[in-house]
């Protein structure tokens, strides 16, 4: 059998500890090194039971230094003046007093550590103010360690505040990056719902109606069955189905690449208006565009809101000889978008997700999107109004009127 040793360092020992049982084990050390120091080395005499009673006391507090800085100051300063008063050895409780000091400096400002200093060296000068030339010396000597323990806490403390700011601040980073990360994943999954519910509703309507009428050349006289009727209806539908699969694999190609938003493709725009108003089944369209040099995201936008509305139309019309206005002008630096169809849909049922959507696209762009039956109650009218110039994303607006 073998016995495995793990070799476990000093520093992991005290960082596995409170720091109450930290700074009583550093009190208790200093504690034995002071009475080492006292019947050895140094000037004074040997302590008696009195030197040995204020040496030893002296520590005691030291295992709360962390905790309440001032008070252990408070306490053991006069226990160190008393002592070195009654000439004990002077050199044993040193130690313990250049930790209290740099203790108190870690812990304090840059006043209270001068003051507390100037009190400390103030006291000290009192005390050896009889002592003449020599005292004067040792004063000096005193005086330098002093400075040095209060400047040598400051700098830790400077250190310490430092290195929190710093920590701090990457914090703060690390929290905005991955605020900023999730914000874009929002935005890229609300854009790829857009693009789906968009080419899917429409794709789906246009199916539901093309099934719809080879279903009625099917039905309408079996005994004289117009072939060529139902080819055409079922050839609609496959071309439909053709070009809805490539728009998805497009819209899908952008979740597995990594290459940003480049890896798109080329996006939707006006230039498609007229195929999209030619695959629209069960509707006449009759389509206007007076537009040039028009923006690629705005042309995005505006070919989504018309296949929206075009969906919408065919869906909720309600007629089978309905017909669609479709007007895409430029107007004072806007793109207006305009699409009334003479349906007998009023808008006044269960919400959806189309007007959202297009409120959303015309808002990606900096417009607006008004929507509802139209003046005269004859069927329902979409307006979208998107600038061509460069326009912030507009605030948050209340939910569109109708129900498409």
């Amino acid at each position: 059998m073998q016995a495995t040793i793990t070799a476990v360092r000093p520093r992991q020992v005290l960082a596995s500890l409170d720091p109450l049982r930290q700074d009583a084990y550093l009190a208790a050390g200093l504690a034995a090194l002071a009475s080492v120091i006292a019947v050895t080395v140094g000037s004074g005499r040997h302590p008696d039971a009195l030197g040995w009673a204020l040496l030893l006391g002296l520590h005691v507090p030291l295992a709360w230094r962390r905790r309440a800085p001032l008070a252990v100051l408070a306490i053991a300063i006069p226990l160190i003046a008393f002592y070195h008063q009654q000439n004990y050895n002077h050199s044993a409780p040193t130690a313990a007093s250049m930790v209290v000091l740099y203790t108190v400096a870690v812990g304090s400002g840059p006043v209270r550590t001068a003051v507390i200093g100037c009190a400390v060296i103030g006291l000290m000068l009192v005390l050896k103010i009889g002592h003449g030339t020599a005292g004067l010396a040792v004063s000096f000597q005193i005086t330098g360690w002093i400075v040095s323990m209060l400047v040598l806490g400051g700098y830790i403390r400077v250190h310490r505040e430092n290195a929190a700011a710093a920590l701090e601040r990457a914090e703060r980073a690390e929290r905005t990056r991955e605020e900023e990360a999730r914000r874009r994943v929002a935005e890229e999954r609300l854009r790829i719902a857009r693009d789906l519910h968009d080419l899917l509703a429409h794709s789906i309507t246009l199916i539901g109606v093309q099934t719809s009428v080879a279903a009625h050349v099917l039905s309408a006289d079996p005994g004289r069955l117009d072939r060529a009727a139902v080819a055409g209806a079922l050839e609609d539908i496959a071309e439909t189905c053709r070009s809805a699969r490539g728009e998805l694999r497009t819209t899908l190609e952008v979740l597995r690449d990594a290459g940003g938003p480049d890896a798109r493709g080329p996006l939707p725009g006006l230039h498609g208006l007229a195929d999209l108003a030619r695959t629209v089944a069960g509707a006449d369209v009759r389509l206007t565009v007076t537009a040039d040099g028009v923006p690629p995201a705005v042309g995005a936008a505006a070919y989504r809101i018309v296949q929206e509305a075009l969906t919408n139309a065919v869906r909720h019309g309600g007629r089978d000889d309905l017909t669609v206005h479709v007007r895409v002008h430029e107007d004072d630096g806007a793109l207006r978008v305009h699409v009334a169809d003479d349906g007998a849909g009023t808008g006044t049922g269960t919400p959806g997700f189309g007007l959202v959507g297009m409120r959303e696209r015309a808002r990606s762009v900096g417009g607006t999107v008004d929507a509802g039956p139209r003046t005269d109650g004859n069927g329902f009218e979409v307006t979208a109004l998107l600038p061509l110039a460069p326009s912030p994303v507009l605030p948050p607006v209340p939910p569109l009127g109708g129900t498409r």
